[in-house]
């Protein structure tokens, strides 16, 4: 559990700092305070519509923990999106957790929609583009929100949790439901084949695949083992072609414990290999309630020899090279699919001073091939 290693954590990285916009609220819900921590992003402009992600703690953990432990700080400044750390109630051996349809009296689905609210009404909240994500009994508690809170989520990740294991037998999703897990097999707190309660993680996956109609098999790939010494490999698994275009997205940590990878610190086996915030944002990023976000240019994400674009990060120029011609003018697409500048044939080094901070696509037309690539701007 994370409480052992909570305080090494926060003495680990209490020398980081952050930018001051970590906030620190409460709002009162069926006779209880309950707490947050709010992170909002430099590049927040309360004109523009702006995603929220909820990262959820695990249990015995709180919400600062998991500020740090599973951290989309960095990434919320870049791909602006304000990020909410709730912190749960104490259950009857006082440890902090999440009824996840777990049959106790705390409606902390109640909690997550009132708490949706309250920020909605200070911050200007994309109520179409709303995510879970957690770990362990935050990923459980994700998994309860896609069953029972849909109506205002429109995607979840878990890392290291699960689903109850009838859970499925009371889950009324209202929309197809992209869900991402991130699960290791050696996990011994939440077993990788499930246990008394817990459904295994195959189980779960089948039932989303099942749920949103996806294809029964999956992509498959192995992720590159950056990391020899990190004691584990992740393989890759993508089930395609579900409702509305969503995806079912599994990352399986082969040896892997229950553990965050790419966090900031080991607390048993963890994956090196990859980092799951930045995972679980590039997939929450291609959905909002309706499905995924313009797929026409979004799927093309990914390196391409034929073309390169610097520097990258940039701040106010990008530069493209290439050896062959450019056939049509340049465009270029903000995070929610939406056309924000337009570049004329063949100009290869252009400003991007009126674009805000964030994530950003860039689609070329070279001759026969139509290639996108990323961008950030800081």
């Amino acid at each position: 559990m994370m409480r052992n290693y909570l305080f090494i954590l926060l003495f680990f990285l209490s020398s980081l700092s952050f930018a001051q916009q970590t906030i620190n609220d409460s709002i009162f819900h069926n006779g209880i305070y309950r707490t947050y921590i709010l992170y909002i992003p430099a590049a927040y402009n309360a004109t523009n519509a702006t995603p929220l992600v909820i990262n959820f703690h695990g249990y015995t953990s709180n919400a600062n923990a998991q500020m740090y432990y599973g951290d989309f700080r960095a990434i919320a400044d870049t791909a602006n999106f304000i990020l909410v750390h709730p912190m749960g109630t104490l259950d009857g051996n006082n440890q902090p957790y999440w009824n996840a349809d777990w049959g106790g009296t705390v409606d902390d689905i109640g909690f997550t929609a009132a708490l949706i609210d309250s920020l909605s009404a200070q911050y200007n909240i994309n109520q179409n583009r709303v995510y879970s994500t957690g770990m362990s009994n935050g990923g459980f508690m994700s998994y309860t929100l896609a069953c029972s809170l849909s109506n205002r989520v429109a995607a979840i990740a878990s890392v290291t949790g699960s689903m109850n294991a009838n859970q499925s037998l009371n889950c009324s999703p209202q929309h197809p439901t992209p869900v991402m897990e991130i699960h290791g097999t050696a996990d011994a707190t939440v077993p990788y084949n499930g246990s008394t309660g817990i459904a295994s993680i195959t189980n779960v996956l089948n039932y989303w695949v099942n749920f949103n109609q996806c294809n029964a098999t999956a992509v498959f790939s192995n992720m590159p083992n950056i990391n020899t010494s990190d004691g584990c490999t992740a393989e890759h698994y993508v089930y395609q072609s579900g409702n509305n275009g969503i995806e079912i997205e599994h990352y399986k940590i082969i040896d892997g414990g229950h553990t965050w990878p790419g966090a900031p610190v080991n607390i048993g086996v963890t994956n090196h290999d990859f980092n799951a915030s930045e995972k679980i944002w590039q997939f929450f990023a291609q959905y909002d309630l309706n499905g995924k976000i313009n797929p026409t240019y979004i799927n093309q994400i990914g390196s391409n020899t034929t073309v390169e674009i610097f520097p990258n990060p940039t701040e106010n120029f990008l530069t493209i090279k290439t050896m062959k011609n450019l056939t049509k003018a340049t465009l270029v697409y903000d995070l929610t699919g939406k056309l924000v500048k337009t570049i004329e044939i063949n100009q290869l080094s252009f400003s991007l001073n009126e674009l805000d901070k964030g994530i950003y696509f860039i689609q070329l037309n070279i001759e026969e091939e139509i290639i996108t690539k990323k961008f950030i701007k800081n």
